[in-house]
């Protein structure tokens, strides 16, 4: 089972909005998370899209944060499939190595297509059923050029960019890649001129790549077999309970998968859904317990519970006992 809705915030993320004058909490209560994610390296495909709307909207402009984050991102803080693509031979074994390695950080998936004179990247989602927010869409289609120029040390011009929805101040991103941007189109594709794609990359380095291949094309492989629905749906239920009770619908729609098909898959492991829910719910609130600064009620809240009372029943069946005089004997023995 490949575990797609595992989100990884690009390195530098947060810093890099610092560097534009956006401020992370900020971003974090428009898109309603928790300011404690500041710190989690890796979020739910909706929290992840929840993330860049609430920058989108936060800006104002798409265009501007399409045209200025790729831009302040720092090499050396880039993670390690990243990094690969940057120190690639040439700039068409960066964007293969790019499409391949993907895989390990979606939702993205990029597919390449060369005809002629011309090379085409595809943007699609992987499990999701939303398309990602325009401002992310135009991010990723102008880091995959901004791969090209900082690699190459040339400023490499697009063909054609085409986007599916409005993308702001359209003159502004023709600009940035040097081309005819295209709305309203039916797919998100940055077409490149196919020699560009042989510009040698003066961040070559052979002895890098033959250390960081091996690694990431196992991880890859490993990625996409090694977690199990069990695992998927807990990690997911952990990251979605504040506030509500993530309904199954909810649950499936981050794994891209039907209600039942989810239902079937839990069954064959051993399990239910809501077993997992409930147990998601304990391991949580013993969690949140151990933190004195968290009170009871918040504890409720970020659990999933909409009142105090139905939260202490439900903790005296998991440990016989209220959440206060838990607390209290676990605390006086630490």
């Amino acid at each position: 089972m490949t575990s797609y809705t595992r989100i990884r915030i690009p390195a530098g993320f947060w810093e890099g909005l610092s560097q534009l004058g956006y401020n992370a909490h900020n971003v974090l209560r428009r898109a309603r998370l928790p300011l404690a994610m500041i710190t989690e390296s890796v979020v739910t495909t909706a929290q992840y899209f929840a993330i860049w709307q609430a920058f989108s909207d936060i800006i104002g402009d798409t265009a501007k944060g399409i045209t200025k984050l790729p831009t302040v991102f720092e090499t050396a803080k880039y993670p390690p499939p990243v990094l690969a693509t940057y120190h690639a031979r040439d700039y068409r074994d960066a964007l293969y190595r790019m499409a391949r390695y993907k895989r390990l950080c979606p939702p993205e998936s990029l597919r390449i297509t060369e005809e002629g004179e011309k090379c085409k990247i595809d943007l699609d989602w992987l499990y999701a059923e939303q398309p990602g927010p325009p401002m992310l869409v135009g991010i990723t289609l102008a880091f995959l050029l901004e791969l090209g120029r900082r690699g190459s040390g040339t400023h490499l011009t697009a063909e054609l960019v085409e986007f599916s929805h409005g993308m702001g101040d359209v003159s502004a991103l023709e600009t940035y890649f040097g081309c005819h941007v295209r709305t309203g189109a039916s797919c998100n594709r940055l077409t490149l001129h196919r020699r560009d794609l042989d510009h040698p990359f003066v961040s070559y380095n052979e002895e890098l790549l033959e250390m960081l291949t091996p690694v990431l094309d196992q991880s890859l492989d490993n990625h996409q077999n090694s977690r199990s629905i069990t695992e998927m749906v807990m990690w997911i239920l952990k990251r979605c309970l504040a506030g509500g009770r993530p309904d199954i619908q909810t649950v499936a729609s981050e794994l891209g998968m039907s209600d039942r098909t989810l239902q079937r898959r839990l069954t064959d492991e051993g399990t239910s859904y809501q077993k997992l829910l409930t147990k998601a719910r304990h391991e949580q609130a013993r969690e949140y317990l151990t933190d004195s600064s968290i009170h009871i009620k918040e504890v409720a809240f970020l659990v999933g519970y909409e009142d105090q009372n139905s939260f202490y029943r439900a903790f005296r069946i998991w440990e016989g006992d209220s959440p206060s005089n838990w607390r209290t004997e676990q605390l006086g023995t630490n």
